[in-house]
């Protein structure tokens, strides 16, 4: 069974310039309603395969990517 991590951010334009970043760099990623378990500024989080959590970390701080936490689900 395939884990998963949560990314949360404090606004709208982050997760989305995350997503698109991501993608770009041939990540798995899927934009999700933030989990309810989580509290955030922003409705949405982004879904990534738990495995990758360093390379997705690495590409977000490159881009200076602000996040608001990272959880694994």
């Amino acid at each position: 069974m395939t884990e998963y991590g949560v990314i949360l951010f404090h606004t709208t334009s982050s997760v989305m310039r995350a997503e698109k970043l991501l993608t770009k760099a041939d990540h798995t990623v899927k934009l999700i309603p933030t989990p309810r378990q989580f509290s955030s500024d922003c409705g949405i989080a982004l879904r990534f395969e738990w495995s990758q959590c360093e390379q997705v970390r690495s590409v977000l701080d490159a881009a200076s990517v602000e996040i608001d936490s990272v959880h694994r689900l």
